[in-house]
């Protein structure tokens, strides 16, 4: 089992920048694949982006590719989300995951895939 614990949300304008961190407990942290998930109010809960087990492959759905980018260190057990160039439709609560049944390259893309989740950070960006 894991236990994440996410940090660095907060207010920022249009256009600006904030990396979100996620620090995982628990044993075998690189036996998880990990990603970060988005739920705005009234929307359902979307992927970001996710990163493989070995760190080697991630992605990312068009709406946030070639802006967020997604890393992993096994050392320290983080997993961490810099946002670059945000937008107000970026608004939403960002969640860390973890997923025990990805094999070493996969990169699980729904929330069913899934199975142990972080509280949430608020990331608000300002138009």
């Amino acid at each position: 089992q894991v236990q994440l614990v996410e940090s660095g949300g907060g207010l920022v304008q249009t256009g600006g920048s904030l990396r979100l961190s996620c620090a995982a407990s628990g044993r075998s942290f690189s036996s998880y694949a990990m990603a970060w998930f988005r739920q705005a109010p009234g929307k359902e809960r979307e992927i970001v982006a996710a990163v493989s087990r070995g760190g080697g492959w991630s992605y990312y759905p068009d709406s946030v590719k070639d802006r967020f980018t997604i890393s992993r260190d096994s050392a320290k057990n983080t997993v961490s989300l810099q946002m670059n160039n945000l937008k107000p439709e970026d608004t939403a609560v960002y969640y860390c995951a973890a997923s025990p049944r990805a094999s070493r390259n996969q990169t699980p893309r729904t929330t069913s895939d899934y199975d142990y989740w972080g509280q949430g950070t608020q990331v608000t960006v300002s138009s």
